[in-house]
């Protein structure tokens, strides 16, 4: 690790600590040629995943988008911020731990139907009708049944 004052490359680790999210390291270090101090973070490096769509184009993965359709899905129900956070963290592990660099769309909307389902079956068939883009009032009903059935 360079020092950002004097260029040098030699630093002593002073303090470390989580940063406030878990995420990273925050580290103190000191320069051993000029004494100065400054900080560092470590985090730790995540390969790229890429999201192959139902028209078979690609995308790079991001998190925010699964967030936008939890929210959109759970628009005036009483689901709370913090679980939508939870269960993209849930998703966006399962993915980042996953051997495979590639993950389909269908995947990842049966992830988040898996999540939400429990949370709100409101929220579940917004989120499904959507999702599974049903064509008819058959096709919707049919899903309303199976969501009856399980009960």
């Amino acid at each position: 690790m360079k020092c950002p004052f004097c260029g040098y490359e030699e630093s002593k680790v002073v303090d470390s600590r989580h940063s406030d999210d878990c995420l990273s390291i925050r580290r103190r270090r000191e320069c051993l040629n000029c004494q100065r101090r400054f900080t560092t973070y470590e985090v730790v490096e995540s390969l790229p995943v890429v999201v192959v769509k139902k028209d078979g184009s690609r995308q790079a993965f991001d998190r925010n988008k699964i967030l936008t359709g939890l929210v959109r899905s759970c628009a005036n129900r009483p689901v709370p911020m913090a679980e939508l956070e939870r269960v993209t963290s849930e998703i966006e592990q399962i993915v980042q731990n996953s051997l495979e660099r590639e993950v389909s769309t269908e995947k990842i909307g049966e992830m988040v139907m898996d999540r939400l389902k429990p949370l709100d079956e409101v929220s579940y068939i917004r989120f499904a009708s959507v999702y599974r883009q049903f064509k008819d009032v058959n096709s919707f009903m049919r899903e309303l049944t199976k969501i009856l059935e399980e009960k």
